[in-house]
């Protein structure tokens, strides 16, 4: 059955970095694009990040870029997001998703496959 499991977030002082990961079993991963979005409670989830199958074609929010590193690990199932300079307002539950579509905006429509989440929160 297929599983996403998010792990690394925690509480963090405005500024700091941390490294989200995903790990994903029951599919075939190379066959994946990967996105991770967040979701503030009462506030529409919004997407974060994604990684294409293949080559791996990156694109991000535009309120993450410069900050934020989305990469792919295919040998260990596992899709990392990297956060560095984080501020307050990228406080929320991080949610990694898949979906088995092609190209740099696979990540736009329906995923197939959601995690549970993990809470990254940015305060001093």
């Amino acid at each position: 059955q297929p599983q996403l499991v998010e792990s690394g977030g925690g509480l963090v002082q405005p500024g700091g970095s941390l490294t989200l990961s995903c790990a994903a079993s029951g599919i075939t991963f190379d066959n994946y694009a990967i996105g991770w979005f967040r979701q503030v409670p009462g506030k529409e989830r919004e997407g974060v990040s994604c990684i294409s199958r293949g080559v791996g074609i990156r694109n991000y929010a535009d309120s993450v870029k410069g900050r934020f590193t989305i990469s792919r690990d295919n040998a260990a199932n596992t899709v990392y997001l990297q956060m560095v300079s984080l501020k307050p307002e990228d406080t929320a539950v991080y949610y990694c998703a898949a979906v088995r579509r092609s190209g740099s905006a696979a990540c736009s429509g329906g995923m197939d496959y959601w995690g549970k989440g993990t809470l990254v929160t940015v305060s001093s």
